[in-house]
């Protein structure tokens, strides 16, 4: 599981950081002021919850693994895709019923932090 959870967060780490120059070159002159934003903010959301993915993995390297930290990885995951592939959609095509999907993503982030805390405040840690 931490070797998948490694990888997603590369791989998330990567686009997010090849998203961020697209939205800051190509799509500059090409795309309405608003929804430069909003495609920033996807941008955002996806490298900081990256982060929070290798700290799942942290998490469940220096302790015990528990169903809450698996639980906060999935959730991270789903919440990039959901929220942040939203955040995308809605800002190349402008369809505006891509922002109904995008609070199913905060959710998803919401549970990913909540699990994360359970995980941290209940953990045993093991240093060797």
């Amino acid at each position: 599981m931490d070797r998948l959870f490694l990888v997603l967060a590369g791989l998330f780490g990567f686009t997010g950081v090849a998203a961020g120059a697209f939205g800051a070159h190509a799509l500059a002159r090409r795309i309405p002021a608003e929804r430069q934003v909003t495609f920033e903010t996807a941008v955002r959301y996806q490298l900081w919850h990256t982060f929070a993915i290798f700290a799942v993995v942290v998490l469940r390297t220096i302790g015990p693994d528990a169903t809450s930290e698996t639980i906060a990885g999935w959730a991270f995951v789903a919440g990039v895709v959901l929220f942040c592939g939203s955040l995308y959609a809605l800002a190349l095509t402008g369809v505006r019923p891509w922002g109904a999907v995008t609070p199913f993503g905060g959710l998803a982030f919401l549970v990913g932090w909540g699990s994360f805390v359970v995980a941290a405040a209940t953990a045993t840690f093991r240093f060797s």
